[in-house]
């Protein structure tokens, strides 16, 4: 994506992810997080929920690649505000959508609305704000 192309309104192409119990397991364990409910379905299930579930630094790298796959190298993350709603159970499918809500073409940033939603209904909420370096005139 060039910089210059960005405007207010434009649609990000829609991210399809299977919630799979390994895409779970490994997001769980890449991120230190050891909780059982996050790879022990037996243990998820007395905790009160019908599966394993997603947790919250495996949802924000989700949020990360599907911003950062549209933007490109040259961004930067500046600024991530993240909302969790609906579980994300092993088995479900996640949809992640994005629009550009913002665009400062002096200082360089461009916010992106983030939505993920799953068979229960939305899982993430985001704003994610970029930063183009190269671009900024301050």
């Amino acid at each position: 994506m060039r910089f210059e192309d960005i405007a207010e309104g434009v649609e990000l192409p829609e991210l399809v992810f299977p919630v799979t119990a390994s895409a779970i397991a490994v997001g769980a364990i890449a991120t230190n997080d050891y909780e059982t409910v996050h790879h022990d379905k037996a243990a998820a299930e007395a905790s009160g929920v019908p599966n394993i579930f997603m947790n919250i630094l495996t949802t924000n790298g989700l949020v990360q690649r599907f911003v950062g796959t549209w933007a490109g190298p040259e961004a930067r993350v500046r600024k991530i505000r993240i909302k969790l709603g609906a579980p994300n159970f092993a088995g479900d499918t996640m949809r992640i959508n994005g629009t550009v809500s913002r665009v400062d073409k002096i200082v360089g940033e461009v916010d992106v609305a983030v939505s993920g939603r799953n068979g229960i209904g939305e899982h993430v909420g985001a704003t994610v704000t970029l930063y183009f370096p190269e671009r900024s005139a301050a």
